[in-house]
C-alpha cells in the first residue's frame, strides 16, 4: 500500500485538537488522498469528518464502533465528538452508528450526547443491549446478539442504493480479534466483515476508513495530555509487536471488503507516534 507519512502531526493531532490546527492540517497535507485511508489509533478518529468534509456528494456515514462519539462538551475537535462534525456537512443525510458497548449511550452518560440530532433521526445509534437491564433495552435502536443482523439487513434495505461512507474503529472488535488505545466491543472480525458486504450489496459504498489500531500515546500539549489520561480506561500496557500482530490479521480480513471495486490506490496515513 502506498502511504502518507504524517508522523510528526501526531502528537498535535492525538486525542483532540484547537480548530486552527484542524485547518492547518486539512490544508496543508490532505489534498490528494484517495477515497479509502487506513490511518491509526482511534484517538484520531475525528479525522473522519475531515475525511468526510472532501466529499462532494450527499452520503450516508455507517459507523462500526464501540463508542458513539456524539458528545457535545468542549473540545470541538476530538475523537469523542467527531460524529457531530460530520453531521455539520450539509452533504451528510445521517450517521448511523452499530454496535456501541460501552455506557455513553444509556442514562445518565447520555445526557453528553447529541440526543437532539438522534430525535430528529439525523443520527442513528445502534447499542449492544443484551447486559443492559430489563428496563433499559427499549432503548431506541438497542440491538442484541441473536437478532443484529437482522436488523442490518433491514437497515441496508432502507439505504435504498444510497450513497454510503464507511468508518470502521477496530475497537468495535472482541479484545481477541483487536487490540487498541480503548475499550473492546462485541463484534467479531466475521461479524464486521459480512456487514460491510452487506453494505456492498445494498447501497453503493463510495468512500471510507479503517482506523483504531493501538499506538504508544504522546501528546503535544500538557491539557490534551491530561484529558486523554482522565478519558481512556486504564488498560495494561500492551506488547506492540503482539498488538501489531493481531490487528493486521483482521486488517487482512476487513480492507479488502471495504475498499472491494474500488480503482484508487488506498494510502495509509500513519498518525501513529510510535512509529
Amino acid at each position: 500500500m502506498d502511504t502518507i507519512d504524517l508522523r510528526e502531526w501526531g502528537p498535535q493531532l492525538r486525542f483532540s485538537a484547537p480548530a486552527r490546527l484542524i485547518e492547518q492540517f486539512q490544508a496543508e497535507r490532505i489534498s490528494g488522498l484517495p477515497p479509502f485511508v487506513l490511518y491509526g489509533s482511534g484517538d484520531f478518529h475525528h479525522l473522519t469528518a475531515l475525511w468526510i468534509r472532501r466529499m462532494a456528494r450527499p452520503v450516508v456515514v455507517v459507523s462500526f464502533d464501540n463508542h458513539p462519539d456524539w458528545d457535545v462538551r468542549p473540545p470541538k475537535w476530538a475523537c469523542g465528538g467527531w460524529v457531530n462534525r460530520a453531521l455539520e456537512l450539509a452533504h451528510v443525510r445521517k450517521v448511523s452508528v452499530w454496535g456501541c458497548g460501552n455506557f455513553e449511550c444509556w442514562w445518565p452518560s447520555q445526557i453528553f450526547g447529541n440526543r437532539r440530532a438522534e430525535r430528529e433521526g439525523r443520527l442513528e445509534l445502534y447499542p449492544w443491549a443484551d447486559q443492559r437491564p430489563a428496563a433499559q433495552q427499549g432503548r431506541r435502536g438497542a440491538i442484541f446478539c441473536a437478532t443484529w443482523r437482522d436488523e442490518f439487513g433491514r437497515f441496508v434495505a432502507e439505504l435504498a442504493g444510497a450513497n454510503v461512507y464507511v468508518t470502521v474503529d477496530l475497537d468495535c472488535l472482541q479484545l481477541s480479534d483487536a487490540i487498541t488505545n480503548w475499550e473492546s466491543g462485541r463484534f467479531t472480525v466475521e461479524d464486521v466483515a459480512w456487514a460491510l458486504g452487506e453494505l456492498r450489496r445494498g447501497s453503493r459504498v463510495v468512500a471510507g476508513d479503517l482506523c483504531g489500531a493501538f499506538s504508544p500515546p504522546a501528546y503535544a500539549r500538557r491539557k490534551q495530555r491530561f484529558v486523554a489520561w482522565m478519558d481512556h480506561p486504564k488498560s495494561p500496557p500492551w506488547e506492540l509487536q503482539h498488538a501489531r500482530a493481531i490487528n493486521h490479521t483482521a486488517l487482512e480480513k476487513l480492507w479488502p471488503v471495504l475498499t472491494e471495486g474500488d480503482e484508487h490506490d488506498a494510502y495509509r496515513d500513519q498518525e501513529r507516534a510510535d512509529d
